[in-house]
């Protein structure tokens, strides 16, 4: 009777350790009767990439809201910035795929930051992709510094009367606002002083109050300050004209169509997410997304709506990071790594 309860506890113990992945942190097997009962009552983590404020935080309460609504089930936002998204990242791969962990991904954490260095997570490998929510252009904006410049054009004559490097702040080295103003630096051939932050929207405060010159970061998170005129955008990476800024040019009405960008955003858990799981999160999503309400009010936030599968979101990030790291050689861009 001893040897068969040894033998039994013996044999579920294998069967544990046949039903975890090594990836330096168990992963437990889910059956399909678990998988099937998701989401299961518990609280839903939401993970932002970045401090309160900004664009990435607008979507991500709007979304985590719609789907508690929809689901039934509580999900809660949490902010959890720093290293440009990388401790989020972090976060989220190693957390459990049991369907209660996502993340709000976006260029920079799966775009232009694995393109420029090497992270401790692989954005492919180490994630599952949901679904893509949308994308906006991203806005040259200025602050109080700069009171005359007007254009591009202006913005360029200033930059070089100054007498000193222009700064500008970012989300944090490596990100797309640090990137792509990396780019415009090299492009106008004018040295500039990097000053990042745990994200966009402490930076957009210190280009208010005039502690730095302007910031290049994406239209979503800037949008309510050139509403309200504390900052005044002066190029977008569109491809036309916005609708929502007619008078604001494109940087290919300018001569520097290589400025062609977008902002995007969307929604993944860690890796080996059960399939079932995905797709009854991708078919909420889709159809958060169809919702006419949802849509007017991204929209009035500058952010076009692109639902995806989870196959085409995870095609669509692989492409996005191999064009960063295209334009890195291209370029020879260098970031730093403070």
């Amino acid at each position: 009777m001893e040897e068969t309860s040894l033998l039994r506890r013996k044999l579920l113990s294998l069967s544990f350790k046949a039903g975890t992945l090594s990836l330096g942190f168990a992963v437990p097997f889910f059956s399909n009767a678990a998988q099937n009962e998701w989401p299961k009552g518990k609280p839903i983590k939401l993970i932002i990439p970045a401090q309160p404020g900004g664009g990435l935080d607008l979507i991500a309460r709007l979304i985590s809201e719609r789907l508690t609504d929809t689901m039934g089930v509580g999900w809660v936002a949490e902010n959890l910035g720093g290293g440009g998204g990388t401790i989020a990242s972090v976060a989220t791969a190693r957390a459990v795929p049991d369907g209660q962990t996502f993340m709000i991904v976006n260029i920079s954490t799966h775009g232009t930051n694995p393109a420029v260095r090497e992270l401790p997570y692989n954005p492919i490998k180490d994630f599952t992709h949901v679904g893509m929510i949308g994308g906006s252009p991203n806005a040259l904006v200025v602050g109080p510094n700069l009171p005359k410049v007007n254009s591009l054009e202006t913005l360029v004559t200033e930059l070089k009367k100054l007498g000193r490097p222009p700064s500008y702040g970012s989300a944090g080295p490596g990100t797309s606002s640090h990137l792509i103003m990396e780019q415009f630096s090299l492009a106008i051939g004018l040295p500039m002083i990097h000053i990042p932050y745990r994200g966009i929207g402490p930076s957009m405060i210190d280009l208010i109050a005039g502690r730095t010159d302007f910031a290049f970061p994406g239209l979503i998170a800037v949008w309510q300050f050139i509403k309200t005129e504390k900052l005044r955008a002066i190029g977008v990476t569109s491809p036309t004209r916005l609708t929502l800024l007619p008078n604001v040019e494109t940087f290919t009405e300018f001569g520097m169509p290589e400025f062609s960008s977008l902002q995007w955003y969307g929604l993944s858990g860690p890796a080996n997410l059960p399939k079932e799981i995905v797709s009854k999160l991708n078919n909420q999503l889709t159809n958060i997304l169809k919702d006419p309400k949802v849509i007017n009010k991204l929209e009035s936030e500058t952010l076009t709506l692109m639902p995806m599968s989870s196959q085409e979101f995870t095609n669509y990030v692989s492409n996005d990071i191999n064009k960063w790291k295209k334009l890195v050689k291209d370029r020879g861009i260098k970031i730093d790594n403070t």
